[in-house]
């Protein structure tokens, strides 16, 4: 049995090295972006709708998917985005269900974690047993998007696109606090992810699963 659970935070929180100490302590971990990238590939269903939708002038001559080209015409007019994942994101929804099925035929007991930015956006609550939110504070946020080389005006930007912090929260099953150093970071997805391994074990004894009774931050 699996317990499915989702993993998400705004920009610049820390979500990938979360999602890394999560898989070290022993959860499986799908990458939503690795999946995106996969379903672009030539072949793929993901790659056929985005030709079909844009047209060939977004293949390269290796018949890759051109991001760049893809970025530039899709999101030329205001409402772009919101098509662009209109197309892509029942494929990766589709792409997730599929593998959370394929690990439940095995009959290994695990905790299978989703990393996705736009999870919660997307519809990812009814998706999954528990939702986990890596939490910063928007200043932290800031800081450490200025220190990738992205300029204040666009960590600003695209925390404003996001889901707003209190939002998001509200979604959240259990809250890993990525505001301090790595050492306070591995403390709290280990507490983390001993609820995580409680709630599987729930899940496996009852065959089914509570929701979580309180937040836990």
């Amino acid at each position: 049995m699996i317990l499915r659970v989702g993993l998400t935070g705004g920009i610049a929180s820390g979500k990938s090295t979360i999602a890394k100490m999560l898989g070290s302590l022993g959860a499986v971990v799908v990458d939503a972006d690795a999946l995106v990238a996969e379903l672009y590939r030539p072949g793929r269903a993901g790659h056929e709708a985005l030709v079909r939708t844009y047209g060939n002038e977004i293949v390269r001559e290796d018949g890759e998917i051109d991001r760049q080209k893809l970025a530039n015409i899709a999101f030329a007019a205001p409402e772009g985005s919101q098509k662009l994942n209109a197309l892509i994101h029942p494929l990766v929804i589709a792409e997730q269900i599929r593998m959370f099925e394929e690990a439940e035929r095995t009959g290994d007991d695990r905790v299978m974690i989703v990393e996705a930015t736009l999870l919660l956006e997307s519809g990812g609550r009814a998706r999954f047993d528990r939702i986990v939110i890596v939490d910063v504070a928007p200043d932290v946020q800031i800081a450490r998007g200025i220190a990738r080389g992205m300029t204040r005006e666009e960590v600003t930007r695209r925390i404003a696109h996001q889901m707003p912090r209190e939002e998001r929260l509200r979604f959240a099953d259990y809250v890993i606090d990525n505001s301090g150093d790595l050492r306070a970071a591995e403390n709290e997805t280990r507490r983390v992810y001993e609820k995580l391994l409680a709630d599987l074990a729930q899940k496996k004894s009852a065959g089914t699963i509570a929701g979580a009774s309180t937040q836990t931050t």
